[in-house]
């Protein structure tokens, strides 16, 4: 997949070109856009592109000027000229600077559709052992990793793209390390790139959930993890300045146990809601200090089912039986308990955040705290009954308004076909201004946002369930520009549908 840089002074021309062109057919992806040529240039320093396209009057620097200083450390650039100006002198000099075409506005979308193809042609020309950019080899690279840690590959396809992508699986133990950044991801990737460069053993990729995993692969159990401990010590410290959340799974053999080591870096990320501190959690620890059963989990069905539909009454019951179950089984201990307790409590967040798209970790600290401090197990099921109050409490409260509840039900039961706050304004007998405004004020979204947010939502589902095309998915969630769809679906996911689709 070839990558695209869009600059032009006028936004409207950059937002029509997201949508008028089905990038991802041509196996383009938009990976940026600038409104002058001095951005443009600072952002083409940083996010390489293979095709330019540019206007030639800005402000700040103009096109030619950026064609020229770009060409500098990028001498393969490609360049397609979008003017106003039909000027000879500035035809002729956007020649002479090897530019593919220069198109006049407004832009003559066949042309501009087969200067891209002719474009991609010479691309393909001059770089033959460039089946892949360097981006398409990280998604494949991250896909196959993930397909390998969670058991979704069959050991002959494992080794034959191992073999393709140059990955080396073999050695006799390996340990997963899991990093989260609420903010500035880049920076951790690209340290832990960096170190890899200078120790092979190390395999960073980023997983379906955003996370950036290390494998870290041993030649003996002991030392191994304490010198892939010592490297997350240091790219902690050396990235001091964002955020991180980094847990550490167990040692674990080459081979079927390899998502074991992943599945516990997972686990052990979510102890942090019991940590006001940054060291890294280690699953091994954790599991010592009895934080963390490795025997028994949850049925966890029944929960989310209460949950989702507002059932307290049967959520309170499902909890008590939970506690009774417990006391009963051979050989239980109180820091089983205690353990369920708490996974119990990190499993109500989780669930309300999926619910609800936003993390409210404020509503459950205090009931950790409780359970760290509770003396007896009726006093532990009352704080998790607590949490379940307030889970489901936050839920009621998110819409108070029965119109707004009545739109909310039609949009999820109709958000395939064309919607607008004007057509249903018109349904509910309201004005459209005021409804926007009470909408807004009781779901904290725009209309706008809410309805793309839901859509892709849903999107997201289809293409881990079905085998549907993107194309076919976006028309069924209410898309009809595939464009504009793989521009919101990027937006709310961070990648293309089709690079999400290849990590599944």
């Amino acid at each position: 997949m070839y990558r695209v840089f869009i600059v032009d002074d006028e936004p409207f021309i950059i937002e029509g070109l997201y949508d008028i062109i089905d990038w991802a057919e041509y196996g383009l992806e938009i990976v940026g856009s600038a409104e002058n040529g001095y951005d443009a240039l600072a952002a083409l320093m940083e996010a390489s592109a293979d095709i330019l396209l540019t206007d030639i009057s800005m402000p700040k620097m103009d096109g030619l000027t950026l064609i020229s200083e770009a060409r500098k450390f990028r001498p393969d650039l490609k360049v397609i000229i979008l003017s106003g100006y039909n000027d000879f002198e500035y035809i002729k000099s956007g020649l002479k600077l090897g530019v593919e075409n220069y198109l006049l506005k407004p832009i003559n979308i066949d042309e501009l559709q087969e200067t891209l193809a002719n474009t991609i042609d010479k691309l393909n020309t001059v770089r033959p052992d460039r089946l892949f950019s360097d981006y398409d080899i990280r998604i494949l690279r991250d896909n196959i990793l993930y397909r390998w840690l969670t058991g979704r590959i069959a050991p002959n396809e494992l080794n034959e793209r191992t073999d393709m992508l140059d990955i080396r699986l073999d050695a006799p133990y390996i340990v997963t390390a899991i990093i989260r950044t609420e903010n500035q991801f880049e920076p951790s990737y690209e340290a832990a790139q960096r170190l890899a460069v200078q120790d092979p053993s190390m395999l960073p990729f980023v997983d379906i959930d955003g996370d950036l995993v290390i494998v870290f692969m041993l030649e003996d159990r002991e030392s191994g993890k304490k010198k892939a401990l010592s490297t997350l010590d240091s790219v902690q410290k050396r990235l001091a300045a964002s955020p991180m959340r980094i847990s550490i799974g167990s040692v674990e053999a080459m081979g079927e146990g390899a998502p074991q080591s992943y599945t516990h870096a997972k686990k052990a990320q979510e102890y942090f809601l019991l940590q006001d501190d940054h060291a890294i959690l280690d699953y091994d620890v954790l599991a010592e200090k009895n934080a963390i059963d490795t025997s028994q989990s949850l049925d966890w069905s029944s929960y989310s089912r209460h949950i989702k539909a507002k059932e307290l009454d049967l959520l309170l019951e499902t909890i008590d039986m939970e506690f009774e179950r417990a006391q009963t089984m051979e050989g239980v201990t109180p820091a089983y308990i205690q353990s369920m307790a708490i996974e119990m409590m990190i499993r109500f967040k989780m669930e309300l955040k999926e619910i609800k798209q936003t993390d409210q970790p404020e509503l459950f600290e205090a009931g950790f705290m409780q359970i760290m401090n509770a003396e007896t197990i009726e006093a532990l099921a009352s704080v998790v009954k607590e949490a379940a109050r307030l889970a489901v409490d936050s839920l009621m409260r998110d819409v108070k308004s029965p119109i707004i509840q009545l739109l909310l039900n039609y949009v999820h039961e109709h958000y395939a076909q064309p919607l607008s706050l004007k057509s249903l304004s018109q349904q509910y007998n309201i004005h459209p201004v005021y409804l926007g405004h009470l909408f807004q004020k009781e779901t904290n979204e725009t209309f706008t946002e809410y309805i793309n947010k839901y859509r892709i939502g849903k999107a997201k589902e289809m293409l881990k369930e079905t085998q549907l095309k993107v194309q076919e998915i976006a028309v069924q969630v209410g898309y009809w520009e595939t464009g504009y769809f793989y521009k919101q679906f990027k937006k709310y996911v961070g990648i293309s549908p089709t690079d999400y689709k290849g990590l599944l």
